[in-house]
């Protein structure tokens, strides 16, 4: 999401080493889960593509905690790292669960790096949170402790991402996502999600490129209008073809 100012990126990436991933994700879902990515389809790659350098990014969100999400962190060396509280929680007070690995959530070494030199740039986001204005959070749960889903004020109306959903079809069709830790807060997530959002875009769903061909969903405003807007910025919002592929999450789901 750019905005005068702002650039404001939604997770960084899975690690260059995808064997830890793909040996619990195999080991539970078999050979369609792996996760697959070529050269192209990495972060610096993607961000690249658009023109935006990793120092030049102004704010992380990272949603959920999972190695795909948050291994890039390290990269974003002047942005202000935005975490769910309630999910942050869950990771430093939880030694057993049957759907969070700790070392898969957050590596050790991006752990010591948010709570040593990064500490100072790390805020935790509370269930209803403000961003900046026109950049919301709230947490949705449904997928792990640490899902939230992001809420932008754009030029063509709200946006509204997450991981709650993985496809179109948990919001629009009200299927419930697979692999979900509590189907009540799916439930009530796809309820505000349709309700407040113009634009829907789960994260993990290919079709976000061709209902918005170059995973480009508002154009940026022209400088003129956005000295008018300067109040409530109004992102450009673009998405890059970075999720992992042959992700799923079991029958009639994500």
């Amino acid at each position: 999401m750019q905005a005068e100012g702002v650039i404001a990126l939604v997770n960084t990436g899975a690690p260059d080493d995808l064997a830890p991933l793909n040996e619990i994700w195999t080991s539970i879902l078999g050979e369609r889960s792996r996760y697959m990515r070529d050269e192209s389809e990495t972060l610096e790659r993607q961000l690249a593509a658009v023109g935006v350098r990793p120092d030049e990014v102004t704010h992380v969100i990272a949603t959920p905690f999972q190695l795909y999400t948050t291994a890039g962190i390290p990269l974003f060396t002047n942005a202000q790292l935005c975490l769910s509280k309630k999910g942050w929680i869950h990771f430093h007070t939880t030694h057993q669960h049957p759907h969070d690995n700790r070392w898969t959530s957050i590596s050790r070494e991006v752990l010591v790096h948010l709570v040593t030199d990064a500490w100072d740039r790390v805020r935790l986001l509370d269930d209803e949170d403000e961003v900046l204005p026109g950049l919301r959070t709230w947490w949705a749960g449904t997928h792990h402790r640490a899902s939230i889903a992001v809420e932008i004020d754009s030029t063509v109306g709200t946006v509204v991402a997450s991981d709650a959903f993985f496809y179109y079809e948990n919001v629009e069709d009200n299927i419930v996502l697979g692999i979900n830790e509590n189907m009540y807060e799916a439930i009530e997530c796809y309820e505000r999600t349709q309700r407040v959002a113009d634009h829907v875009v789960p994260l993990y769903d290919p079709k976000v490129f061709d209902r918005y061909p170059g995973g480009v969903i508002a154009p940026a405003l022209s400088d003129s209008s956005a000295q008018t807007s300067a109040t409530v910025p109004s992102p450009a919002v673009s998405w890059s073809r970075v999720p992992p592929r042959r992700r799923t999450g079991g029958p009639r789901s994500s």
